[in-house]
Formats: C-alpha cells, sequence, structure tokens
C-alpha cells in the first residue's frame, strides 16, 4: 500500500534541515525541507562526506536529487526509508514501477507503477512525466542509487545478470526513439526572436537579456552553469579589437571543474563585446558585486539573494519562447547549448576553435552539430531548388 512521504520526527527534520543549509551552496536549498522530510539521517551524512571528499557540485545536486527521487519512491511503494543495499528484488520492483509497457498497461492495470504508488509521486511533485520512463532516465538512478550505496561501504546488487536482463528486455519490449533534449537549436535568428521580448528597461528584462546572451555566447552553457555562476568567477580581460578597429569589451568565465572536465582543471571561457554590455548592465541594475550573478526577482521587482535555480532558466527560456510567438515544445534551456555548436557550424568556424568555447570534449558528438550544417547546405540538400 502506497504512503505519503511524511516526517517520523519533526526534531530529526529539523535537524537535518540544518545540516542541509550548511550545503546551500551546492544543493538545492529552495527545497531543503522537502529533502530534510525524505532523506535520513544517514543519507545527509552521506552527502555531506560528498561534499567534503570535493565532489563536483553537478554531480552532488544529481546525486541528490535522484536520492530524494528514490526515498519518495521507496516510501510510497514499500512504506518503508531505502534499505541499504537493496535487495535485488526490491531493485526489479524500482525497473517493473518505470520501464512498462503502455499497449499491455492497457490489458493489464496491474502492469507497471501501480496507480496508488503514481498518484503519491505525482501529488509531491516528484513524478511529472505520463507513461514509462525514459531508459537513460532509469539507469542514471540505478547508477546513482549503486554509487550511493558503494560510498556507504556495502555491496549491492545492481550488477545482477537478472536486473541486466530486466532492463535490458523492458528497453527492447517498447522501443524509444532518441531525441535531443530541446527538439530545436536556438540559432541567431531564433536568439534576435528571444531578444526582441526582452528589450525593455525593467529588471527581469535586463536579467533575462543577460542570460540569454551569456548562455549561448559562452559556448552553449548548462543551465545548472548559468544559474550557478557567481561574481568571483568573472574577471575583465584586456579590450578586443572588433571590425573598423572599435575595441569591444571582453571577459573570461571561470567555470573550475564541469561535466566533462579534469578533477583539477580550471576551464576558461570567453565573452567579447555585447554579451559582456548586456551581463554588466545587469549586475549595474541589480547592484550585484559579490555572490550569485543570477537571482529571482519577486512580483515587487526585488532581487533575491539567492542563486536563480536551475530550472528556473528554462522556465525563463519557456516564457521568452512564448512570447516571441515561437512553439514552446520545440525549445528548452539545452537549446541554447545545441545552438552555440549549431550557429558556429553554419557561420564556418571550425569545429575545433568551437569546441574550446563549448568545451565538449567528444569529437563525434560536437560534430554532428556540423555534419547537419552542411547536409543541410550541400549540393545535396539543394538539388531540386
Amino acid at each position: 500500500m502506497a504512503v505519503s512521504p511524511a516526517p517520523l520526527f519533526s526534531g530529526d527534520v529539523a535537524r537535518r534541515a540544518e545540516a542541509l543549509d550548511t550545503m546551500a551552496a551546492i544543493l538545492p536549498i529552495d527545497r531543503r525541507d522537502k529533502l530534510a522530510e525524505l532523506l535520513t539521517d544517514q543519507d545527509v551524512e552521506t552527502l555531506k562526506h560528498l561534499v567534503n571528499e570535493g565532489m563536483g557540485d553537478n554531480t552532488l545536486r544529481a546525486l541528490t536529487s535522484d536520492l530524494a527521487y528514490l526515498e519518495a519512491w521507496s516510501l510510497a511503494a514499500t512504506a518503508s526509508p531505502l534499505p541499504w543495499p537493496a535487495p535485488e528484488a526490491l531493485l526489479l520492483k524500482f525497473v517493473a514501477h518505470h520501464l512498462w509497457d503502455p499497449a499491455k498497461r492497457e490489458s493489464d492495470p496491474d502492469h507497471g507503477m501501480p496507480a496508488d504508488v503514481d498518484q503519491v509521486l505525482r501529488d509531491s511533485g516528484f513524478l511529472r512525466v505520463v507513461g514509462p520512463h525514459a531508459p537513460d532516465t532509469v539507469r542514471r538512478r540505478l547508477a546513482s542509487w549503486s554509487t550511493l550505496t558503494k560510498w556507504r561501504g556495502l555491496d549491492g546488487a545492481f550488477a545482477s545478470p537478472a536486473l541486466k536482463s530486466a532492463i535490458r528486455l523492458a528497453v527492447r519490449a517498447v522501443p524509444r526513439p532518441r531525441r535531443r533534449k530541446s527538439a530545436k537549436a536556438v540559432t541567431g535568428d531564433v536568439l534576435a526572436k528571444l531578444l526582441a521580448t526582452c528589450g525593455g528597461d525593467s529588471l527581469r528584462d535586463i536579467r533575462d537579456r543577460a542570460i540569454l546572451m551569456l548562455a549561448v555566447a559562452s559556448g552553449g552553457r548548462r543551465r545548472s552553469e548559468v544559474a550557478g555562476l557567481r561574481r568571483d568567477q568573472l574577471a575583465i580581460e584586456p579590450p578586443v579589437t572588433g571590425e573598423d578597429d572599435i575595441p569591444l569589451p571582453s571577459l573570461s568565465i571561470h567555470l573550475g571543474r564541469t561535466k566533462n572536465s579534469g578533477a583539477s582543471q580550471d576551464e576558461v571561457v570567453y565573452l567579447t563585446g555585447r554579451p559582456v554590455d548586456a551581463l554588466n548592465a545587469w549586475l549595474a541594475a541589480a547592484k550585484i558585486d559579490s555572490g550569485s550573478v543570477f537571482r529571482a526577482i519577486d512580483r515587487w521587482g526585488n532581487v533575491s539573494r539567492r542563486a536563480l535555480d536551475p530550472k528556473a532558466v528554462n522556465d525563463i527560456v519557456k516564457a521568452r519562447v512564448k512570447q516571441a510567438g515561437l512553439e514552446i515544445g520545440a525549445f528548452s534551456a539545452h537549446g541554447l547549448r545545441s545552438g552555440y555548436l549549431t550557429e558556429a557550424a553554419n557561420r564556418g568556424v571550425p569545429l575545433q576553435e568551437a569546441m574550446q568555447q563549448s568545451l565538449h570534449k567528444s569529437v563525434p558528438q560536437a560534430a554532428s552539430y556540423y555534419n547537419n550544417a552542411e547536409r543541410k547546405n550541400g549540393r545535396a540538400a539543394r538539388l531540386f531548388m
């Protein structure tokens, strides 16, 4: 029988909330109270340990998100927190609840995730998709589960033949086409339409203009990198000479460790010209000289002291897409990232040079945008013009 996640003891929840506060710069602290209810004391201790071990911020955020979902699912499906280590039967139940055949569900209502478990997760905001999960999402959450198990010094059944077979058969039974995270890239023409919607002088317009221009021009930064950007990561660089020998403002963004960088590598990208002007306009208007660069703005125009949530970056893109009269479902924050490489390919920027700014480490992945551009502009595609 499914149960709603709820705190066991208010004192324990308060103590965990205080412990999570110490990780506010890394974790999605706007969800602190919910995390404090769901996570156990041992969960919080594990997260603190990972912080002290220097795990990357993005990786830790992803682990925390997956852990919260797993705890919520376990409470809903078994009425108990996650056991450590998890028995093989529980891992198989997780797969059965998340990878299922919609066609079979029509004739067998017990197939897949039970309705009461589904409802609890949906009511608590953990479940948003309709239908089975994407196989990659299930694999990632199982990988996070396995990682957290190992950090506790325990062994799990994640490599068991039965679990691997269950995933393989489930994926084969319901093939899903592979899609990009954003159906369409935010290329130069699309970006111009989005920027036109925030051409006013309100704080929200100034902020959104800076976010859009910085995210694309800095190589297509991930929404977590944009939301987590801090003032001390920005460094003024000597002006760059542009067309007609006009000096253009320049700055460097020190990203530190990123998803694709080495453990000790400090990744740096550069902004030149209008994106720098847009960013400086926001910093001046919001009077930000330290701390988080991009922040929430309330209905009265007050700028928050806390960093913007990564999800808010996607919400901003969606809102500007709607205002521009474009198809909302066709664009997302990831379109800013894919848009950079697509636009670079369209303008004939060498692949290696574009990769230095986008920080892609995989040549085949980055080259796919270039291959598409070459095919679109090639003679074969224009044979019957």
